[in-house]
């Protein structure tokens, strides 16, 4: 189930192999020798000295502190065990735990890094933004020029609201679907995450995935009596909510294509016919593009797969790695919002400077000619190295991948929904998890989580990762 991508030839990577240097062929062969002695010791050191033991001390106090020891499940490791990992600094492609070891990150901060981490020009201007203050709790320039650049790169959007997470967008666009429509129900795609509000926690994908949770304890039956739920791709599932909930469904919410379930992309006609069946119901489509807003494209799934819905929600690469969220859509809808309308949302830190102006940064970046086609091409070969790896040791894998989002399952696919998805061979992801972090690879903590590269990943990066994999694999 490959994504749409370009491939490159392997031959184009810089590897050590592919380099020739004119004093080799004037070596003894007894140097030679010792230089292959030397280079193995020096594996064997770097393999001896990996550990975890200060990553193991800071976790075992912070679970004293936080539930659990992390501020977010799916970082507690708990679906592919061994010790988390306590991060210390990060830059550009890597980052580097508090024992000091040093990881080529594929998950970017779950994917606002798409630039790279704590890029130079984004921490100039910040550190020139501070000067005038952290947060005004007032409008400040920076949102205009941020609602700007949104509004001309998603064809969806003609006014946004920001906000300061993911979780809180999806919040108020399900409320602003329900004002504007008058209806209450809504459909929602089993494994689709869309942030821990209650009406969402049915069937969800991403850390309640990750920890086998049916559903969450405390969420009343009352909060999620008006979400329907279908399977990922499922045509006849949703017309037949459709028929029998005619004229009561407000809105069809999803990830265009899915993250939080591993990574999952609609069957070519999916999509439409969402589209089609939502427009014959007087029903608000709504693509929940948290992960793939500024990823998949400049302008999101949407953009990629020319489908435009009602509503969007975005996150993540708009705040270029500080707290954001935003919604946005038809002008008519979003003037239903406070203060142009009755549907009240608000929020003290929205709108902050430092997130304005770190999106704003990001946003510039990618608009460079070339970006997208860069993140394509390596991705591309990082999947398909992968693939190619795991196949080659005799595994049963399957993945894809499309601009710098990817994903693989251990299982022979293909994978159209959250049920192929659970078919994966979890123990033995968890085993291949472990020896690519022990190799220097930080891939997502979780079966069913998406990966990310970023335009500061290099062709050396993706060798080195198809390389580890390739020995992790024959270990299993």
């Amino acid at each position: 189930m490959a994504g749409i991508g370009l491939s490159l030839p392997t031959n184009t990577l810089v590897t050590p192999s592919s380099v020739t240097h004119t004093s080799s062929s004037r070596s003894s062969s007894s140097s030679r020798c010792n230089c292959v002695k030397m280079m193995t010791v020096s594996v064997d050191e770097k393999k001896k000295t990996f550990t975890l033991k200060k990553s193991e001390e800071a976790f075992n106090a912070a679970k004293g502190l936080m539930p659990g020891g992390v501020n977010s499940p799916v970082r507690a490791f708990k679906s592919v065990g061994g010790q988390p990992i306590v991060i210390d600094s990060v830059k550009g492609s890597r980052m580097w735990d508090i024992d000091g070891n040093e990881y080529i990150d594929y998950v970017g901060s779950w994917g606002p890094a798409i630039i790279g981490h704590a890029d130079d020009e984004v921490l100039a201007a910040l550190a020139e933004t501070m000067k005038k203050g952290t947060s005004f709790g007032a409008p400040c320039l920076l949102e205009n020029v941020l609602a700007e650049m949104v509004i001309s790169a998603v064809p969806s959007i003609e006014m946004v609201r920001f906000v300061n997470s993911g979780t809180e967008a999806c919040m108020g666009v399900l409320r602003l679907a329900r004002a504007f429509t008058g209806k209450t129900k809504l459909i929602k795609f089993e494994g689709c995450y869309h942030g821990h509000a209650d009406a969402y926690l049915v069937k969800a994908g991403s850390g309640v995935a990750t920890l086998g949770l049916p559903d969450s304890p405390g969420v009343p039956a009352a909060a999620t009596s008006n979400t329907l739920t279908a399977p990922y791709n499922d045509i006849a599932a949703v017309e037949e909510l459709f028929k029998t909930h005619k004229g009561e469904i407000a809105a069809v919410i999803l990830e265009p294509v899915v993250g939080n379930s591993g990574f999952i992309t609609p069957t070519p006609e999916f999509l439409n016919f969402i589209r089609k069946v939502t427009k014959e119901n007087d029903t608000l489509l709504i693509f929940d593009e948290v992960m793939t807003g500024f990823r998949l494209a400049y302008g999101g799934a949407q953009e990629y797969y020319g489908i435009t819905p009602d509503l969007t929600t975005l996150g993540k690469i708009i705040g270029g790695g500080l707290p954001v969220g935003a919604y946005g859509g038809r002008r008519e809808i979003m003037e239903m919002v406070a203060p142009a309308g009755p549907m009240y949302q608000a929020g003290t830190l929205s709108g902050n400077p430092l997130a304005m102006t770190a999106g704003i940064h990001t946003l510039k970046r990618l608009q460079e000619p070339g970006s997208y086609e860069y993140l394509d091409k390596i991705t591309s070969q990082l999947i398909n190295g992968i693939l190619d790896a795991g196949k080659k040791a005799g595994h049963a894998i399957c993945g894809g991948y499309i601009s710098g989002m990817f994903g693989f399952f251990f299982t022979d696919g293909p994978v159209y929904n959250f049920e192929d998805a659970k078919k994966s061979d979890t123990a033995k992801f968890a085993k291949f998890y472990r020896g690519m972090l022990e190799e220097g690879v930080y891939l997502a903590p979780s079966q069913f989580e998406a990966g990310f590269t970023g335009l500061k990943h290099t062709p050396e990066d993706i060798q080195r990762t198809i390389d580890a994999a390739e020995r992790v694999f024959k270990q299993l």
